[in-house]
């Protein structure tokens, strides 16, 4: 089985680069930036770039994409022309060539304002059934690829399977009040409840889907760190997180006291992965119940292929107290 990983230079592209080649399959990557994983140095905007990356090729992971930490320092164009036409050519070339499986990395950032209860409302339960409402020229374009993706499905047959990551990035928040408020690896272990994965356990979820697709054919799947929350939890989650969180996980109040961690009052979303378990045979590994007993044994709670992979960040420049600009739309 021969593999491509489309942002092979990015944190989830690297990631997938070593995870495929160590799950026996040949692999190369492609990204506009060089990089010790990349094959083929060009933009998936060039048509006839794509076609000769994609020779011999069975599957696809496309993870390349601009990020919400470029609406502030690219055009909306630029997000189209990435985002929505480097797709189109990836599934047009990908039919064209006998692709097997085309496995698109999208993200829960589509859901947008979705996301944002009204004052007084429950914390949002998360599903696929959620409907979308992009909030930037990110959510926008990354919907409109994936509409592409069950098109290329409906009327070519191509299994397209589209995973919707939450939270994985090891850089700093961009909302300087959380940044004030929570050390960093306090505010990312707190996000293993709502809305964050793994890198490894993404790396795995996107090879069973690559293994699952034909028979699959085209599913939407949301990926992120089961919760221990239920549905019902929502009302509750919204005013005095802590003390649901206590009914399930009791011994977490001692391990937050002993690093000096603290939980926030509420939580306004919950991202639900049942699916993917369900339909995938997904075990995610690196929960928040993981990540306070590898903390009670002094051990870092990343998995190693996090650690390895590292920080990247978006842009070549540094901007002043913030991680990356937050304007734009």
């Amino acid at each position: 089985m021969k593999a491509l990983v489309t942002g092979s230079a990015g944190h989830l592209g690297e990631a997938m680069m070593l995870g495929v080649a160590e799950h026996g399959w040949d692999v190369a990557g492609l990204d506009v930036k060089p990089s010790p994983h990349t094959d083929f140095t060009g933009s998936i905007t060039d048509r006839a770039f794509v076609r000769d990356c994609l020779a011999g090729v069975d599957v696809i992971f496309h993870t390349a994409t601009l990020h919400k930490p470029h609406v502030g320092t690219h055009s909306r164009q630029d997000f189209v022309d990435t985002n929505v036409t480097g797709t189109l050519n990836l599934l047009e070339e990908a039919v064209a060539q006998g692709c097997k499986a085309f496995i698109f990395t999208s993200t829960t950032s589509t859901f947008g304002d979705a996301l944002r209860p009204a004052p007084g409302e429950p914390a949002v339960w998360v599903t696929e059934d959620l409907r979308p409402r992009p909030k930037n020229i990110y959510g926008v374009t990354k919907c409109a690829a994936e509409d592409l993706c069950a098109l290329f499905h409906r009327n070519t047959g191509l299994p397209c399977l589209v995973l919707k990551t939450s939270r994985f990035f090891p850089e700093d928040d961009d909302d300087k009040g959380k940044r004030d408020a929570f050390d960093s690896d306090n505010l990312k272990v707190n996000e293993l409840l709502n809305r964050r994965a793994d890198i490894a356990d993404l790396v795995s979820a996107h090879l069973l889907a690559a293994e699952k697709a034909g028979a699959i054919g085209f599913d939407k799947l949301i990926l992120s760190a089961p919760s221990p929350f239920r549905r019902s939890d929502a009302a509750a989650l919204a005013t005095d997180a802590p003390s649901v969180l206590a009914g399930y996980v009791p011994k977490y109040a001692s391990t937050y006291e002993q690093l000096g961690w603290t939980l926030p009052d509420a939580f306004d979303r919950v991202y639900d992965s049942t699916r993917a378990q369900r339909v995938l045979g997904w075990v995610p590994r690196y929960t928040f119940q993981a990540a306070l007993e590898h903390l009670r044994a002094g051990e870092d709670y990343r998995s190693e292929l996090a650690r390895r992979v590292g920080s990247k960040g978006y842009h070549s420049d540094q901007f002043e107290d913030e991680p990356f600009p937050v304007g734009g739309f």
